[in-house]
């Protein structure tokens, strides 16, 4: 097996906890607008129903706050091990549920699991990840998510067909399957080999770089020399305490102010709007709910060949800037299209009549719109594991994550209300979001592609690494007491790119 195919494959199991995230998020739209579930439990209102689906976003915030104590001390294969857990129990009590209290509290469980996942996912990719395939590798996120929400979808059509509690229970007991494979088949992964150096574990730390890259000693040697070059500078200069990251130096601020914006952007972005309340949207258009499920997967399912064509063609050949701006522009103009076309026809108060045209163009509209999405939902995953040390990687990850899960939140609990009382005017609040993220990428968003994580933090120092020669030194010491028999570097370039920085090697 060549080296690309072994990381590769490692990388796609542990995406399992993202294809569950992509899964509990979309089987929800599928099971809450179900006459069947609305019976079941008693017709809940619009602030019952934006609690059943803000609950799991309660859960992720929790998760995703939490993880740096879990992967910091332990690492990363077991934060995947617990989340796989917690899915499993979230999954039984929402396909057991009895009332809407016993289903929240198992949305609560699967949100505390994906919030936990959807923060060390994207870590553990890029730490395995050599530098010319780190996109394509970090982009398994965004397309597990994808592929996790097609399948939400047309499992949730298909049970539609069928009567009784089993179109709203089954749906929601088979997220059980991969939660489990992923808890037993996560201790046959190699631990991130950054986090094995960091805490001292070189021997392994190597050995596991050499598992990954067998094919190419070159690669090797590489990796392990900047990995240590960098924990030997994190050591001196990376905060060590929360109060410390977040208040006592400003370009530890610019980077989470970054990370947390990039994921802010995709919930401004309209996209789980769209993908939770779809088939109520449709069902407004004046379609039958079958039609409208079955609208759902498909919109799914092309969302998902987008994620796949982009992360072909365009996430390791293209500049993020060059993605984003362009993603963001055309969000802005969809939502601010549809909310135009929604008051132009009243709201389509009065579907059956409505003129056919005007509605297909309404549904086309969200088809579009995912085309845009595609670049920010890859980039929003792979920007927040590029631009911190791997000494500070999770703990920065888990603030960019908490962000988005508790955007995720207000805005999964307030979209029933605000439907009711804005109609389709509600999506010109998101046509104003896109277009002030594309000014921000414009003005403050540093571009990091084709780096390796070492190489991608000297970004933030504004010229070279940003130490004097007496630092680099001490480096090289730093770096021998770290290498334990392996290689000692001594930087001796200033240069943030490859082919400027030379480095001396003392065999120990």
């Amino acid at each position: 097996m060549s080296s690309y195919l072994l990381v590769t494959t490692c990388c796609l199991f542990a995406t399992l906890g993202s294809f569950l995230f992509g899964y509990d998020s979309g089987v929800i739209s599928t099971v809450i607008d179900q006459e069947v579930f609305k019976d079941r439990f008693h017709r809940p209102s619009d602030a019952a129903t934006g609690g059943i689906v803000a609950s799991y976003n309660g859960g992720a915030i929790i998760g995703s706050l939490l993880v740096s104590y879990l992967s910091d001390p332990w690492g990363r294969k077991p934060v995947l091990f617990v989340g796989g857990l917690l899915a499993t129990l979230g999954t039984a009590l929402q396909a057991g549920a009895v009332s809407v209290a016993m289903l929240i509290a198992g949305r609560l469980t699967a949100g505390l699991s994906v919030g936990l996942m959807s923060s060390i996912i994207p870590v553990y990719c890029s730490e395995l990840s050599p530098p010319r395939i780190r996109s394509f590798l970090g982009s398994l996120q965004q397309w597990m998510i994808g592929l996790g929400a097609v399948v939400a979808q047309w499992v949730g059509y298909g049970c539609s067909l069928r009567t009784g509690n089993f179109a709203w229970s089954f749906p929601l007991a088979f997220q059980a399957l991969p939660a489990i494979v992923l808890s037993c088949g996560i201790w046959f992964l190699p631990e991130s080999p950054r986090w094995l150096i960091e805490q001292g574990r070189t021997d392994e730390g190597r050995a596991t770089l050499t598992r990954l890259h067998t094919a190419n000693t070159a690669l090797i040697d590489s990796e392990y020399i900047q990995i240590l070059a960098s924990i030997a500078e994190e050591r001196r200069a990376a905060p060590r305490t929360w109060r410390a990251l977040l208040f006592t130096s400003a370009t530890w601020r610019r980077r989470i102010l970054l990370a947390c914006g990039m994921q802010a952007f995709t919930q401004c972005s309209g996209t789980n709007i769209i993908s939770t309340y779809n088939p109520s949207l449709y069902r407004s258009l004046g379609l039958s709910e079958s039609t409208s499920l079955m609208i759902q997967g498909i919109w799914g399912a092309l969302a998902q060949f987008w994620n796949t064509v982009f992360i072909i063609l365009f996430i390791d050949r293209v500049p993020r800037r060059t993605l984003l701006l362009p993603s963001l522009v055309g969000m802005g103009a969809t939502m601010c299209i549809e909310a135009a076309l929604g008051q132009a026809y009243h709201n389509f108060s009065s579907a059956g009549q409505s003129p056919a045209t005007a509605v297909r163009a309404a549904i086309a509209l969200f088809f579009v719109f995912s085309i845009f999405f595609t670049s920010l939902g890859l980039i929003s995953w792979l920007y927040q594991s590029e631009i911190f040390p791997t000494a500070i990687r999770a703990r920065g990850a888990s603030i960019a994550t908490a962000t988005n899960w508790s955007l995720n939140l207000i805005f999964a609990q307030c979209t029933p209300i605000a439907r009711s009382r804005m109609g389709f005017n509600y999506f010109y609040c998101f046509a104003a979001f896109n277009w002030a993220a594309a000014v921000l990428v414009w003005f403050a968003y540093p571009e990091t592609a084709g780096r390796s994580l070492e190489e991608a933090e000297h970004v933030f120092d504004g010229h070279g690494d940003g130490h004097s020669e007496d630092e680099r030194e001490q480096q090289g010491v730093e770096l021998q007491d770290l290498s334990k028999g392996g290689v000692a570097v001594i930087a001796t370039a200033a240069s943030a790119e490859p082919s400027l920085r030379r480095r001396s090697q003392v065999m120990l």
